[in-house]
């Protein structure tokens, strides 16, 4: 049976990429960024085991349910979870498009992250705080467009800086943006 190794799941969020999105945060991350956002994720601990088929329905119902556009893939680091191509897969059968972060260099991690539109790159640098592109941490990560589907989102809804994304992770509270 494939399973995944779950931290938390947002089932409709608009702070987490274009659109309404379902997001899910998976448990456990040997990158250990300084001054990760969610440090909590990092460690290799079960969290909330979900096989594939209970995962692909709690998308379904949240495509039902909310009309979601999307899922985003966040943690933690996504590309730890072995299964993540046969996910994306099932994602992407429902219609609905992929966008995943990685603390890694894409050219490094291509392969696991097969079928994803959009890939946010890099490690997170404290030393160089983003203030201007939507959801990245920090100037060395890119936005990767892979596919024509978020293509027209890079320059208006990654780069709006004059919105404040907020995302309650945990006990904290990131914000995103020029306005502080």
């Amino acid at each position: 049976m494939i399973k995944f190794n779950i931290a938390s799941i947002n089932t409709c969020t608009e702070a987490e990429g274009p659109y309404k999105r379902l997001c899910i945060w998976f448990q456990g991350c040997n990158i250990r960024c300084p001054g990760c956002c969610n440090p909590d994720y990092q460690a290799f601990e079960a969290r909330h085991i979900m096989s594939l088929e209970d995962l692909i329905e709690v998308i379904k119902e949240a495509k039902t349910q909310f009309g979601i556009e999307g899922v985003t893939y966040s943690g933690g680091e996504p590309t730890c979870q072995q299964n993540l191509p046969l996910l994306t897969k099932e994602i992407k059968s429902l219609g609905l498009g992929v966008i995943s972060f990685t603390g890694r260099m894409y050219e490094d991690v291509s392969e696991i992250l097969e079928g994803c539109d959009v890939v946010l790159d890099g490690s997170f640098k404290e030393y160089l705080h983003e203030t201007k592109r939507r959801l990245l941490g920090s100037k060395n990560q890119r936005i990767i467009c892979l596919t024509e589907r978020y293509k027209d989102c890079i320059d208006n809804w990654f780069a709006d800086h004059n919105k404040v994304v907020e995302v309650s992770v945990g006990s904290k509270i990131i914000a995103n943006g020029d306005k502080f």
